[in-house]
């Protein structure tokens, strides 16, 4: 059986760059992991200490927030090479830090399926909550993962 993890970046304090933290919140919530066997991981702001995760996993999901200059709310889906060439000086460090660790892991032999959702923040400022709009965007990053990982919710 392939080996999945959902891993969720950005900062808790500075409101909707935290959506990826809250979403794997939200999956804990709902037994996400145990019900369709899949690993999910706080990953915090730097994702660089996960070397392993990109090591151990044959497909991981990377949840972040992404400046697109979208409506706030938008919701990307983008391969690494897709988010490689869209890097701008607006892009978070994060998302250069998703590229960083995926050329280390290659370095050493790992090559795992890699695919971002990014939520485009309404407002990043120094707060422990999401935006009510972005909050609302919840259910529909869940259904983009569960497309993602082909589970159908009845």
């Amino acid at each position: 059986m392939e080996k999945v993890t959902v891993l969720g970046i950005g900062n808790l304090l500075l409101k909707d760059d935290g959506i990826g933290i809250h979403v794997i919140d939200h999956l804990k919530e709902l037994e996400y992991d145990s019900n369709y066997n899949v690993e999910l991981i706080d990953g915090g702001t730097c994702i660089l200490d996960l070397l392993d995760v990109f090591m151990q996993n044959e497909r991981i999901i990377v949840l972040d927030s992404i400046k697109g200059g979208h409506e706030p709310g938008t919701i990307y889906k983008l391969t690494p090479e897709e988010l490689g060439t869209y890097i701008k000086s607006t892009t978070s460090l994060h998302d250069v830090q998703v590229l960083d660790i995926l050329r280390d892991a290659k370095y050493l032999g790992f090559d795992p399926e890699v695919v971002i959702i990014g939520i485009e923040p309404e407002e990043i400022t120094f707060d422990l909550e999401l935006s009510p709009m972005i909050k609302g965007t919840i259910p529909k990053i869940i259904d983009v993962i569960n497309e993602e990982l082909n589970i159908e919710i009845a």
